[in-house]
Formats: C-alpha cells, structure tokens, sequence
C-alpha cells in the first residue's frame, strides 16, 4: 500500500514542528523522524489502532503518539493510506 498525506497535514506538522521547536532545529528533526518511522511501519500495525474518534467511519483510524493524535484514511481500492491531519491532544477540545 502507499502511503500519501494531505495537504492540511502538511501545514500541521509544520506548525507544530514552528511552535515547539523554534530555533531548537536538531529537536524537531528528531520528532519527525520518528514520526516518519511511526508512518512508514504503518501498513504491518494497521490493524493494531482503533477507529479514529474524531471520524464516523471504521475506514478511518488514529495514531496516537507523543501527545498528538494522526487519523488516517484506508482506501482499499486505491491500495492507498492517506494522512489526513495531525492533532494536538493538549490543544483539542
């Protein structure tokens, strides 16, 4: 399966790389890349994490990790996941 993220992921990862690493540069590439780690293993742990909370749809599923949660979409006839935003747990009412 591949793997795709959107475009508002995107633009939450790097405000959240912005606003907690700043300038600390060697900190946010370290939580990328093992955020980047957490993603590319996703297709062998799929089946592992539960439907996601903030969707109505059991295609749909949440990784939690580090305080943030990533929902993701399963789309079985493109053989595709797609990354569909990342969410700060401490900022989500």
């Amino acid at each position: 399966m591949k793997i795709l993220s959107s475009q508002l992921y995107e633009e939450q990862l790097k405000a959240i790389l912005d606003s907690y690493f700043g300038s600390d540069i060697q900190a946010a590439k370290s939580f990328k890349l093992y955020l980047d780690t957490i993603i590319i293993n996703m297709p062998t742990k799929v089946k592992k994490y539960k439907q996601s909370i903030y969707f109505d749809d059991e295609n749909i599923k949440d990784i939690e990790n580090q305080g943030f949660t990533i929902p993701f979409f399963i789309d079985n006839i493109n053989n595709t996941y797609i990354i569909l935003g990342i969410v700060d747990n401490k900022n989500y009412n």
